[in-house]
């Protein structure tokens, strides 16, 4: 703690870490503020829900491969301040005008324009950080940005949800707004003696780099990924396990919304609570398993937590269904946040150890781009069909196929260990 301490004696450090938790707060109140308001437009529609999640995760696609090229060209600070600005302004947006609207489109297109500009204050954000501390310090300040960002987003979740309860989707938008206004002033004072200088390029050579960025853009790296995937069936393996449970968190991300809404009769404020629970479940469940978990088997514990999630995933829409108490049913999604946490911590380290140094960045560039993918797709597909057949069979399907694909594999990864 006292090694923390001294970090945060920081000035400049202290301001980005204090910019970066309310700009997480406002990340998650906004998102929040959006399921308030398509509530507001059309209660109890998971297509409606799900259009709007897509334009939140579209830019991923679009945007993410080209920002990193302006941002290591730009002054970051002036970059992150210009990104807070702009996305307070737009946020206010909707408030003030938009929602007086009849259609919902033009909010799309708002917060389209929002989660783009996101893309370019991330890498921004992650860039500055040794520009402001002490090499020695570089290892202390990633951990408390990345931790306390972690918990920020947590509760934000919660207070978000309780605040938009309280003053609805007009005044969770407006506080969001100021959010990020607050967030840009304090980055505004960060000292501009303390941050290097971009390297000044004329608009040619830019264009070069963009160019051929986007030429060789997300899809373009799964594809060469995919020549080194095959030597390799541990890490394809992990690709696959990781696109199918993303498939299935993308199915049951918008129906579970509808789900919670209708069975507890409220819009945000147990959703958000809910959200809590999960995520302590899943910080809970990371630091449990890295202290306590082995390398060993590691595709059968992956397999067996996928079975157990599908169970507790079921226990959670039945018990609800039939014993719709809050507490009961946050006590079941920390138990999920448990059982599926040790999934990501053993892919992320089967991939460090069987990866070359040299294929890192791209194989976790397509992972990332692999689970988008997967979580998109089946969101855009299952939240129509639960509009038509329900939420309830929706939920309860997508756990039987995790059960499913838990069993099959446990089945395959320890048979084969046996013959071994």
């Amino acid at each position: 703690m006292a090694r923390f301490r001294s970090v945060l004696k920081n000035r400049n450090f202290s301001l980005l870490w204090l910019a970066q938790i309310i700009s997480q707060f406002g990340d998650r109140l906004d998102q929040m503020a959006l399921i308030a308001l398509v509530y507001r437009y059309a209660p109890g529609s998971t297509t409606q829900m799900a259009k709007i999640m897509a334009f939140t995760i579209i830019p991923v696609f679009l945007i993410g491969p080209i920002a990193g090229v302006y941002v290591d060209r730009w002054d970051r600070r002036r970059t992150m301040v210009v990104c807070d600005l702009l996305r307070g302004a737009l946020i206010l947006l909707i408030p003030l005008w938009l929602m007086r609207l009849p259609s919902l489109w033009p909010v799309y297109i708002v917060v389209f324009i929002v989660f783009s500009i996101a893309r370019f204050y991330v890498p921004a954000k992650m860039s500055i950080i040794p520009d402001l501390v002490r090499s020695e310090d570089l290892l202390l300040a990633n951990s408390l940005v990345n931790t306390t960002g972690m918990v920020a987003a947590m509760f934000g979740f919660g207070l978000g949800g309780i605040l938009v309860g309280m003053v609805g989707a007009k005044g969770g938008f407006t506080i969001d707004a100021v959010s990020f206004l607050v967030s840009g002033a304090m980055l505004f004072f960060l000292s501009a003696k303390a941050i290097r200088r971009a390297k000044k390029e004329s608009l040619v050579e830019v264009g070069k780099d963009i160019a051929e960025v986007i030429r060789k853009s997300a899809f373009q790296e799964m594809k060469e990924t995919v020549l080194f995937l095959r030597n390799d069936p541990r890490i394809g393996s992990c690709f696959g396990v990781l696109f199918l449970l993303w498939g299935a968190l993308g199915s049951v991300y918008v129906v579970s919304i509808v789900f919670v809404q209708e069975a507890f009769a409220s819009v945000t404020k147990d959703l958000g609570l809910l959200v809590v629970a999960l995520g302590l479940g899943l910080f809970v469940g990371s630091l449990s398993y890295g202290r306590l978990g082995h390398k060993d088997h590691g595709l059968g514990t992956i397999f067996t937590c996928i079975l157990g999630a599908g169970v507790v995933l079921s226990a959670f829409v039945l018990t609800v269904l039939h014993l719709p108490y809050l507490v009961l049913a946050m006590g079941l999604v920390f138990l999920l946040g448990l059982v599926v946490s040790p999934v990501m911590v053993i892919s992320n380290t089967m991939v460090h150890q069987l990866t070359d140094h040299s294929m890192r960045g791209k194989i976790f560039s397509s992972l990332e781009v692999v689970v988008h993918l997967a979580f998109l797709a089946s969101m855009m597909v299952t939240a129509p069909l639960a509009d038509r057949i329900g939420s309830v069979k929706i939920l309860l399907g997508v756990s039987v196929f995790l059960v499913l694909v838990g069993a099959g594999g446990m089945v395959k990864v320890y048979g084969q260990d046996r013959r071994a």
